[in-house]
């Protein structure tokens, strides 16, 4: 089993263009690598996979060569690009591994700021609680009102809008968004992102592209 998950990274190709890699995990002294939105791909030391050549593989970074130049991508790391203008939040497709528990963790950021996500197809929208709000600078104590129910009960919850969400190579603006006073483990991926992707799941895999 894929014992680290979701990560976006970003790498390229021979020189002519850039490539989309990404790392959602490792089994054993293999990485797996997702390039060019693929499907997942376990990869050892010395695999080439679409001018991908892998040199070394740790328990939480791996160390590619892409068109003779070496690049080593970590675990939660930023995306980068080598020979080509890759890393934009330009991309249409997301590729996420389920975990042991069958949930599809990701991380990616808010408004330019690191967030742990979970995707929750039930949710509505995204909702995070207030101390993440606050890391990723959201005012949202200004924010209009409304009741929720949860599983404690009828809660306030505030109404807000991000203004970015990136996950890998995609980014989307303009986001609804609800902020809760408790703490969450995790920011919820909810219908207000997911419903402008088409999803695919292929047993542990979930893919998103984009409709628009």
């Amino acid at each position: 089993m894929c014992t680290a998950w979701l990560l976006g990274l970003g790498l390229a190709s021979a020189p002519a263009w850039a490539q989309s890699v990404a790392m959602t995990g490792s089994m054993g002294s293999k990485a797996l690598l997702v390039v060019n939105g693929g499907a997942p791909k376990a990869l050892a030391a010395g695999d080439t996979h679409q001018g991908v050549k892998v040199l070394s593989v740790g328990a939480e970074q791996a160390t590619v060569e892409v068109g003779g130049k070496r690049q080593t991508v970590t675990l939660g790391g930023a995306p980068v690009s080598v020979g080509g203008g890759g890393g934009g939040g330009g991309g249409s497709q997301i590729v996420l591994t389920a975990s042991s528990g069958g949930h599809f963790l990701t991380l990616g950021s808010i408004n330019g700021r690191s967030a742990h996500f979970m995707v929750d197809t039930g949710a509505t929208s995204v909702a995070m609680g207030a101390e993440d709000a606050r890391h990723m600078g959201i005012d949202f104590e200004k924010a209009p009102r409304l009741a929720g129910s949860t599983a404690n009960g009828t809660v306030w919850m505030y109404r807000v809008k991000l203004r970015s969400v990136r996950i890998q190579d995609v980014e989307v603006n303009e986001v609804d968004a609800v902020v809760v006073p408790q703490g969450m483990p995790h920011v919820l991926l909810g219908n207000s992102f997911l419903t402008r992707f088409q999803m695919k799941r292929d047993n542990d895999v979930m893919t998103l592209t984009r409709r628009y």
